[in-house]
This record gives C-alpha cells, structure tokens and sequence, in this order.
C-alpha cells in the first residue's frame, strides 16, 4: 500500500504535547502525518533533527478521502504550533 507523508516543524506550547512513548515532549518539534491509500492515517512527532518518532497520543485518524490528508496535517499543525501558550 502506498503511503502519501507530510512532514513540518513546530514549537510545542508550553505544556508540550503528550506521546504514547515517551509521555510529554516540548522545544521544537516536527510533525508527520502518513496516509495510505485507504485513509488511514497515523501521526507523529519527535524532536527537530531527531531519528526517533513517537505516536502523538489519540491523534491517528481515517479519512474518508485520502486527498483531504493535506487539510489533517495543516489542521494539526494549526494547533500543536503555539509557542506562547
């Protein structure tokens, strides 16, 4: 299955944002949403520059048309990017 990947960098809130792994993770970060061709889809975030992902808890969705997984990511993006809170 084919998987269509968007990737941008963030600063977290404050508070951070909260992983599976890991628990809560703050600075700078990077997104990647990873859609397959049936919709669904899987998020995650790791430190800018880092090799290690980490699944951003309750965040994995399904799509009822894969071409929306570029409006989910922005979507995302527009609410984990809040450097001051």
């Amino acid at each position: 299955m084919l998987t269509n990947e968007l990737s941008s960098e963030f600063t977290a809130a404050p508070g951070g944002v909260m992983t599976d792994e890991v628990g809560v993770i703050t600075g700078d970060l990077e997104l990647r949403t990873r859609c397959g061709q049936d919709g669904t889809v899987t998020v995650e975030v790791r430190y800018a520059g880092a090799d290690e992902w980490y699944r951003l808890s309750a965040a994995d969705a399904r799509l009822n048309d894969p071409r929306d997984h570029a409006v989910l990511h922005r979507s995302l993006l527009g609410v984990l990017h809040r450097p001051q809170g």
